[in-house]
């Protein structure tokens, strides 16, 4: 099976989790949550802030749940997925790099520019997890699914730890002041983006038959999403799991966005909360593999089951933590977990897929994650906003995995070859 990951379509798919989780780490769980409560909200209060980026992200994760699956079924009509994939990824390089040019206290700028910038990183994920079932067989979604995730928390990371030195040590580089630094790590993963695209853009195809012109594919597509919308709600497997996965990824992705504002709620270290999302990275790398491995010998949905019990009791202790200390352990916890939940979902799902519909199908299963996200930053930023306490606001995520978790456990199951009940 390790002959899989060598394969040129495989690395060249698989590189671009490398490519595009410098967003997801220096961006989106790194600096943007911090520079968006110090810099764009400076002299505001720590709850009013939580409660904007909660907004800005909720907004952004309702237009990215309402295209998605109109933009995933006609590029199925039209072979349209790759080129989809390019169009997202510049729009998202070209928002973060834009971000550059925001002032401070200018947190609207800042806002709109990071859900522009989110909207291209989405989209461009939709694309890229509809090609898993171009690049493997179906035996090999979990490892190669793992193996994607295992590469983007290492390129990440990677790139994200030299932006850290970066922003601690600003006259190493020669560069004026920690702001200036944070500034141009948003330009470096624009950068890094686009160029480690490329190889999924030179040695990815589509299984696509007689491709439509645009015209065509977009009437195709819309009146193909109609009845696919039938497929679903007629589907008992595939309704089940995208309801879980409604619920438990919202969780994740939660915990993703808000993990660093919370330590900065709680007074934590601004270097301490860099160091410990390092950790995540670095720690997910073998563990995202470790999972692949785990699902492809006692299922993709025991594994994420252990995912989600881990991270209901990482909830549950995030409310009474008060050290450093005790973050770091939360960080090494969830860089154990984050991958393996992600990856498993992405292959579990990929074995519901009806042949010849992966982006439409993968359109659904981004807009239930992407509807999702919604519920859970500003279930977080309200919470902190009525209470005025940051810590019931990481307690009430706990509830979105144990009621994932309930709902995945009555998917319908099929042992040999551990995935949910065909609905072909």
């Amino acid at each position: 099976m390790a002959k899989v990951l060598l394969r040129r379509p495989v690395v060249a798919w698989a590189l671009y989790d490398w490519a595009n989780s410098a967003f997801a780490t220096t961006v989106m769980a790194g600096f943007f949550p911090l520079f968006f409560k110090q810099y764009w909200n400076d002299a505001v209060p720590a709850t009013v802030s939580t409660f904007r980026l909660g907004l800005a992200s909720g907004v952004t994760s309702l237009v990215i749940a309402l295209m998605a699956p109109v933009i995933g079924a006609i590029a199925d009509k039209g072979g349209a997925r790759i080129k989809l994939l390019a169009l997202f990824t510049l729009l998202g390089a070209a928002m973060t790099a834009a971000l550059v040019l925001v002032e401070q206290g200018d947190w609207t700028s800042a806002a709109l520019l990071y859900g522009a910038a989110s909207i291209g990183f989405w989209g461009g994920n939709q694309f890229y997890d509809s090609l898993l079932t171009d690049v493997a067989a179906e035996p090999e979604y979990d490892l190669v699914s793992s193996y994607g995730y295992a590469l983007g928390y290492l390129g990440g990371g990677l790139l994200f730890a030299v932006n850290a030195v970066m922003v601690s040590n600003p006259a190493l580089f020669g560069i004026e002041g920690a702001a200036l630094a944070v500034k141009l790590s948003f330009a470096s993963v624009a950068v890094w983006w686009v160029v480690f695209t490329v190889p999924a853009l030179l040695f990815v195809r589509e299984k696509v038959t007689a491709p439509l012109p645009p015209r065509a594919a977009v009437r195709a597509g819309l009146a193909e999403l109609r009845r696919t919308f039938g497929h679903v709600r007629e589907s008992r497997p595939l309704l089940l799991f995208l309801l879980a996965y409604w619920f438990y990824i919202d969780g994740v992705n939660t915990i993703i966005k808000m993990a660093v504002d919370y330590g900065l709620a709680l007074g934590f270290r601004q270097a301490s909360l860099i160091q410990a999302l390092l950790l995540v990275q670095f720690v997910g790398f073998p563990a995202a593999l470790a999972f692949g491995w785990l699902g492809a010998r006692i299922g993709a949905r025991a594994g994420i089951l252990i995912a989600l019990a881990v991270y209901a009791g990482v909830t549950l202790y995030a409310y009474r933590l008060d050290t450093e200390r005790e973050f770091f352990a939360l960080a090494i916890v969830i860089g154990c977990v984050q991958g393996g939940v992600q990856s498993l979902s992405r292959s579990f799902y990929g074995r519901l897929v009806p042949a010849g519909k992966a982006g439409e199908f993968f359109g659904f299963y981004n807009m239930m994650g992407k509807a999702a996200a919604i519920l859970g930053p500003l279930l977080a930023g309200g919470v902190a906003l009525v209470t005025g306490d940051s810590r019931l606001a990481m307690l009430s995520i706990a509830l979105l995995f144990g009621v994932g978790g309930a709902l995945l456990l009555r998917v319908p199951y099929r042992a040999s070859g551990h995935s949910a009940g065909s609905t072909r």
